[in-house]
């Protein structure tokens, strides 16, 4: 009888890979009608190779003091007098090929924002389900560490946390570990964003009926929120998580130029502004000025992007 039972119930139907991509259709046939969103998709991609095969892309690798050359420093673009061709947009004061350096620097930039924006939504999505879904003294605790923290700039903080570690740890310490502290102090900073857009929406996902009935058959907190309510609030934490990114970006940035972020020997594209800035008025005006172009396309188009998928997920916002 059992046999008979279990044998008449339909066989659990998991998605193929195929109709996973299928169900993004979609998504890319409203991404293609907008020009503003297909231009920053394909900006943001095309940088985003750039950045990944940047030791294929570079023509040299400026890191490896080496291959640099003291002849070749401060060699203005290739279309300039004195240029050389085979630095298109010039070298630095050490002769390291300045389009090889922005190549790096947007790695950097791109792996401190991407794993930066991942730290503060983790942090902020799991005490905002936690605020929203159990209330009392849970939401009380979370919301007011979250009103405190309001209280400080996120810039503030996060040059208090990058200034507080630098100094505790050894100047080789603190080269050795600047992604980790520097990732560690964005996500910090940035995580109350995330807690209350989250906390907003468990706060209505709970009260709806399909909570209700899995309460009512039995399933544990930790269920219900893994299984039901998270699924159903994932859409505003990803549209937050992408106008989060240019912000880390941005930060990072500002904290490389003013000198508590990346070091010199990891630069990220902030390192290579306040570098080039320092040499702006002996005349190497291109030290400065390519590397700030690629900052400000990089966060223009993750902006962009950022407004379309707002408006895609949630259009009556």
């Amino acid at each position: 009888m059992q046999a008979s039972v279990s044998s008449s119930r339909p066989p659990r139907q998991s998605r193929s890979p195929l109709k996973r991509l299928a169900a993004l259709a979609p998504f890319f046939s409203a991404m293609r009608r907008s020009p503003r969103a297909l231009g920053a998709a394909t900006v943001l991609l095309l940088l985003l190779c750039a950045a990944i095969f940047a030791p294929w892309l570079s023509t040299t690798n400026p890191y490896d003091s080496a291959s640099l050359d003291l002849m070749n420093s401060q060699l203005p673009p290739a279309w300039l007098p004195d240029g050389n061709v085979y630095f298109l947009i010039g070298t630095d004061n050490q002769g390291a090929d300045l389009l090889s350096l922005i190549l790096y620097g947007l790695r950097t930039s791109l792996l401190v924002g991407c794993l930066s924006v991942a730290l503060s939504a983790t942090l902020g999505t799991l005490g905002g389900v936690l605020s929203g879904y159990f209330g009392g003294w849970v939401d009380t605790i979370i919301m007011r560490l979250a009103d405190i923290q309001f209280t400080f700039p996120a810039m503030l903080l996060a040059l208090l946390i990058g200034g507080v570690t630098q100094s505790i740890l050894a100047k080789h310490g603190s080269e050795h570990y600047a992604i980790v502290v520097v990732v560690l102090a964005l996500g910090i900073a940035h995580w109350p964003h995330f807690a209350r857009l989250v906390r907003a929406s468990v706060v209505i996902e709970r009260k709806r009926d399909y909570v209700a009935a899995a309460r009512l058959v039995g399933r544990g907190h930790a269920n219900i929120i893994a299984r039901q309510v998270l699924p159903n609030v994932t859409n505003p934490i990803f549209v937050l998580a992408t106008m989060d990114l240019g912000f880390a970006i941005m930060t990072e940035a500002t904290l490389s130029f003013l000198g508590f972020g990346m070091p010199a020997n990891q630069p990220s594209l902030g390192t290579l502004i306040k570098v080039g800035y320092a040499n702006l008025f002996s005349g190497e005006w291109w030290t400065v000025l390519f590397p700030s172009l690629a900052l400000v396309i990089l966060l223009v188009a993750v902006n962009l992007f950022g407004d379309w998928l707002r408006d895609y997920l949630d259009p009556q916002a």
